[in-house]
């Protein structure tokens, strides 16, 4: 009787697969590597190929070219029709316009004052307009103001690189100065409310309105008389218009690493 000699091949047919599979993953890989260091012109050229009336469309990334790409760093494709120089010169001359027609219309010469320079608006708003004698609290009456410049201030936002708002003291006697604690406080605390009911009832970016206490340092008037006293109790406004050939930094840093 004769035995049958079993066959010592078939068993490793299963290394013929495996090695088919590893094949195609390397290749995968590679491919994968390939896109991810593809040129614009080679994706444009892949994109057209499925779809070939596809359109190209410009559009700005929020910074650098790549998608590691600081974004504070700026950079990217221009966006056609963007904001130009000219466009922010113009809303800033309309707000001033605005601002002398809300001065006229309520009559409000001595107690609002205003001036335009190096492409800033200035405003000074007399303390009885905002805050009672001594106290940090925006008057309900003085709403209606803050109201309107706010809605002025938005409709120009594209054009305003920051809007600071200064809080000012006068020196109670003319011997000694006010004591330092109280006059830095309630000269930040009343610019700070002017600042809060701004991001509160409008859209303004809050990242461009900053409020800052002088306190009783930067008189207009001699502090001798009610009166001159009264003129050094103040909130003033400025507003920056942007400059796009010599823009703000974001933060400290950009300082920092100059």
């Amino acid at each position: 009787m004769k035995v049958k000699k079993r066959s010592s091949g078939g068993g490793a047919n299963w290394m013929d697969t495996y090695g088919d599979m590893v094949t195609l993953l390397l290749c995968f890989f590679v491919l994968l590597y390939s896109m991810s260091s593809i040129s614009e012109e080679n994706w444009k050229a892949l994109v057209m190929s499925f779809n070939p009336e596809a359109q190209e469309s410009l559009t700005q990334s929020p910074g650098g070219d790549g998608p590691n790409a600081d974004a504070d760093e700026g950079g990217g494709p221009i966006v056609p029709g963007a904001i130009k120089q000219e466009d922010i010169d113009q809303m800033m001359d309309e707000l001033y316009d605005k601002i002398a027609g809300l001065v006229e219309e309520n009559g409000a010469e001595d107690q609002i004052s205003f001036f335009r320079e190096g492409g800033k608006i200035f405003i000074s708003f007399n303390q009885a307009i905002f805050f009672d004698g001594d106290s940090p609290v925006v008057r309900p009456e003085s709403k209606p103001i803050l109201d309107t410049v706010g809605k002025m201030l938005e409709d120009c936002q594209q054009a305003i690189e920051e809007i600071r708002v200064l809080g000012h003291t006068a020196q109670e006697y003319a011997d000694h100065p006010n004591r330092v604690k109280s006059d830095r406080t309630l000269a930040s605390q009343r610019a700070t409310n002017v600042v809060i009911y701004l991001q509160e009832h409008t859209v303004l970016d809050p990242g461009r309105l900053i409020s800052e206490g002088i306190g009783q340092w930067r008189p207009v008037a001699p502090n001798d008389s009610p009166e001159n006293r009264a003129k050094n109790r103040r909130v003033e406004m400025i507003v920056s218009g942007k400059d796009l050939e010599h823009s703000m930094p974001n933060n400290i840093s950009k300082f920092e690493s100059q």
